[in-house]
């Protein structure tokens, strides 16, 4: 008999308490195996492939790609037993034992928990925390999609309407039992498993039935409660519209779609006029309520001439959410000063080619700055340090974890290279190269994204001098490099060109005053000028 598992968004650690569905990795009535990946989420720090610790067949999805679902919410039930044992811990597998296990399968009381229980489709999860990986790598295996009546589907109850209205579980709002008791609007609800207990609480058979809704003279097929409140705020008579769903049965889709079409009968009746979506309705008055993924939000905004202005809304979600919240708090709770210098890095990049011999690791200039920046927290190791507000406390931290800010295509992420104190020049290198390459194709994991003490920021790559940047809280202090330029400037008591670069310090004034600040920026540009004293720090 298949026993039917609630998998839930885990929490992914650093206090994270949402998370954003960017891809589902697996459908409806797919057979996945135990720690196989089902879905990619996008948190505040990073890309991450969450992995389910049941093996069996997906009954239900909960979210559609680019919602956000909150730590605890469902992302998938599984029925466990659907499939044979041997075929859950190792893969997805199809047999005539599998459609037979499945039947009377119902779902379980402690399923809500998202916790393993004894079994042996439970046997063999990593049990780790997800976004670190699993106990081993779970290749991408071959989805298999049973047809209609056959295969591992057979027996599993699926709900009313088949493909639902994007709302999995709401039906729980209204009355309407869902997976293991859980709401989640805006979900997938192809196999929700439970929901058809709606059908025999209200008398009446048939999936339309499930959800009706006596309106008059007409019974109205819905089992949404979005769909009813899409309809009830757009002013939308229910008994006008005829569902594209089974039975009869409407989808938001539907509501959408009578949306538009009202929109374009009221933009057609309007000769030469010109229509603006307003404010109101991006609140939901004109539609979900929440724009499409990719459109541009056109807010109409009346001026005093009749003339129409457009604005651009993108949310602070995400990255880009965390990143906004940072920064602010950066500035709120930090008394930050800065100090800048010019320096001569002729002979700093003259040694960097002496470095980069054929043959040999090669080198980048960020890892020979980075390694600067750790022979001179070694003398000013203020700077290496954190405040506890709670406390009233300056921690001087023991190891430097350097974090270096990079900018890809989601956004600007700092990745934290590991004791750097500890790693030679080459060693940095190699570190810092294979931390961009992560952040730019999106899979840093938590690890290397926090708990750095100190960041070095480079952001000379975009062609700039100087800049007061803004410290990555909690950290004491982050180092600016600017763009290294040909300049004129006095060497050896004549006026020459030479490579010049501008270094700003951006510091934390309760950890240390300008004596110390202008000391560590004062030892690094003179390791900028003359590498060579790099070897006194040895």
């Amino acid at each position: 008999m298949a026993v039917v598992r609630e998998f839930t968004l885990p929490d992914l650690g650093e206090g994270l308490t949402e998370a954003t569905i960017v891809h589902w990795m697996v459908e409806v009535g797919e057979v996945v195996a135990i720690d196989q990946p089902v879905v990619e989420v996008e948190t505040a720090k990073a890309m991450v492939e969450v992995p389910c610790p049941y093996g069996g067949v997906v009954t239900a999805r909960f979210g559609e790609e680019g919602a956000e679902v909150p730590v605890g919410a469902p992302l998938v039930t599984v029925a466990v037993g659907a499939v044979p044992d041997d075929l859950a811990g190792s893969g997805p597998g199809t047999g005539p034992e599998s459609a037979a296990d499945a039947e009377g399968g119902a779902p379980d009381a402690g399923a809500a928990s998202g916790a393993p229980t004894d079994g042996a489709a439970d046997a063999g999860s990593g049990n780790v925390l997800v976004g670190y990986g699993t106990s081993a790598a779970a290749a991408r295996r071959r989805r298999i999609r049973p047809g209609p009546g056959a295969g591992p589907m057979a027996g599993v109850p699926r709900p009313p309407g088949g493909v639902a209205d994007g709302s999995a579980g709401a039906g729980a709002a209204d009355g309407t039992p869902g997976v293991s008791g859980a709401v989640a609007t805006g979900a997938t609800a192809v196999g929700a498993v439970g929901v058809t207990a709606a059908a025999g609480a209200s008398g009446a058979e048939g999936p339309a039935a499930a959800g009706a809704v006596e309106d008059d003279s007409r019974t109205v097929a819905v089992i949404s409660p979005l769909v009813r409140r899409m309809a009830r705020e757009n002013g939308l008579d229910l008994r006008e519209l005829t569902g594209s769903g089974r039975d009869g049965l409407i989808l938001r889709t539907d509501v959408e779609c009578a949306i538009r079409a009202r929109q374009e009968r009221e933009t057609a009746g309007a000769a030469g006029a010109t229509t603006t979506v307003g404010a109101d309705r991006m609140a939901g008055a004109g539609g979900t309520g929440v724009p499409r993924a990719g459109a541009v939000t056109a807010v109409g905004t009346a001026t005093g001439t009749g003339a129409v202005a457009g604005e651009e809304r993108i949310p602070l979600k995400g990255m880009l959410g965390a990143a906004a919240e940072k920064f602010s708090r950066s500035r709120r709770e930090i008394p930050e000063a800065t100090c800048w210098v010019e320096a001569d890095a002729t002979e700093l990049l003259a040694a960097r080619r002496a470095m980069n011999v054929p043959g040999a690791p090669k080198v980048s200039l960020l890892a020979v700055l980075a390694r600067i920046c750790t022979a001179a927290l070694a003398r000013f190791p203020a700077l290496n340090s954190t405040v506890d507000t709670e406390a009233q406390e300056i921690v001087r931290l023991p190891a430097v974890h350097l974090g270096f800010a990079a900018q890809t295509d989601r956004g600007l992420v700092v990745p934290v290279v590991r004791d750097a104190h500890a790693r030679t020049v080459e060693e940095l290198s190699a570190e810092i190269a294979r931390l961009t390459e992560r952040a730019r194709a999106g899979g840093l994991s938590l690890a290397e994204l926090t708990h750095g003490t100190f960041t070095l920021n480079n952001y000379g790559v975009f062609g700039v001098d100087g800049s007061t940047p803004i410290i990555n809280h909690p950290e004491a202090a982050m180092l600016g490099i600017g763009r290294i330029a040909a300049k004129p400037w006095v060497h050896e008591g004549e006026l020459a060109v030479r490579q010049v670069v501008q270094l700003s310090l951006t510091f934390d004034h309760r950890v240390c005053d300008g004596g110390t600040a202008g000391g560590f920026l004062r030892f690094v540009a003179d390791c900028v000028e003359q590498p060579a004293l790099l070897l006194r720090t040895l």
